[in-house]
């Protein structure tokens, strides 16, 4: 693995990863960090070319990120975790399930899509536009090839078929707002694609976990011990 992740570890127990969504880093989680940690054994990490985690000159994909996590657990010689992903970390987590479904012990998808017919129109549009824009100055600087890359993640990515879904092992919980950026049905499709997953709503927008934690985070927990 041609990076070293940075990331924030507390807390023992059984492992637990929270991986943050695009553009972000660990400290989306400030509000369940030190909470899951009473708990679990858990490590947030910056993905690849996010946070303080470097780039380096992997592909910047979903997948890529996937596979990034994967060396993370090996390099730990933690043999399998709960992963909880958020937005393009709930892709990754998504993915991650897929390619090695016995890594996974428990997972939370939140606000994750399979493709970008999942997102709501009225987000993706301006998201195709910046990204086109993006593109045609990303040959001018490194900041304007790093913000074409970003904007790429969710305009090329992550492209799952709801029958993929049926690789996934591991007991799931798919979690959204009711006002999400993700379509409810499409967020309705992946939890009825993953044979026994649990479905649940919270009052909110996408970003449930960082406005609504107490309730976020009460869900979770009862999912985990459940």
């Amino acid at each position: 693995m041609d990076i070293k992740h940075f990331f924030v570890e507390k807390g023992q127990g059984e492992t637990m990863i929270l991986l943050h969504g695009n553009g972000e880093d660990c400290t989306y989680f400030k509000n369940q960090i030190d909470v899951f940690a009473n708990q679990y054994h858990v490590y947030a990490l910056d993905t690849r070319g996010h946070g303080k985690t470097p780039r380096g000159k992997s592909p910047f994909t979903i997948r890529q990120f996937a596979e990034d996590l994967l060396g993370f657990m090996n390099e730990r010689q933690i043999e399998k975790a709960d992963i909880l992903g958020f937005s393009d970390g709930g892709n990754i987590a998504m993915v991650f399930a897929i390619l090695f479904p016995d890594r996974v012990n428990r997972l939370i998808l939140n606000g994750a899509n399979l493709n970008t017919a999942g997102v709501k129109r009225t987000t993706q549009i301006p998201i195709e536009i910046g990204y086109r824009l993006a593109r045609k100055f990303s040959g001018k600087s490194d900041k304007a090839q790093a913000n074409a890359e970003m904007l790429g993640l969710m305009v090329n990515e992550p492209n799952v078929s709801a029958s993929e879904l049926s690789k996934i092992k591991a007991k799931t919980l798919v979690i959204a707002g009711t006002n999400d950026m993700i379509r409810e049905e499409h967020t309705k499709l992946i939890a009825k694609s993953i044979e026994g997953a649990e479905l649940a709503f919270i009052r909110g927008n996408h970003f449930i976990a960082n406005k609504k934690p107490e309730e976020f985070n009460r869900r979770v927990l009862e999912f985990l011990k459940g």
